[in-house]
């Protein structure tokens, strides 16, 4: 029989997954980078101790990611005119959508 905590952590990352397959799919690395980086903090939590505070913190960490991978991140696509068009689906409904100014852009760099 295998271990709730296991169940639980599989369930979490099989989300975070399906999240990342849906939200990228058509872009073929996004969706290979995502797994890569998706399976790293995977493996940088596989040691911790069943039912402890770390480990429920990054469960919850994972739900809030599978979350917000559906929900926030829409994938631009690029039109034959060269320009990119953004279609958000349901699941972005209600979501604002915020286009950089030139001030925060140049923070950034």
């Amino acid at each position: 029989m295998v271990p709730a905590a296991a169940v639980e952590g599989l369930a979490a990352y099989r989300a975070v997954l399906r999240a990342a397959r849906r939200t990228f799919s058509g872009d073929q690395l996004m969706l290979t980078e995502s797994a890569v980086e998706i399976r790293r903090r995977f493996e940088d939590h596989r040691g911790l101790a069943p039912g402890s505070d770390d480990a429920a913190r990054a469960l919850s960490e994972a739900r809030e990611a599978a979350h917000f991978i559906t929900n926030m991140i829409v994938q631009a696509q690029r039109s034959p005119s060269g320009s990119f068009v953004v279609k958000p689906e349901k699941a972005h409904a209600g979501a604002t959508l915020e286009i950089p100014s030139e001030e925060i852009l140049s923070k950034l760099k």
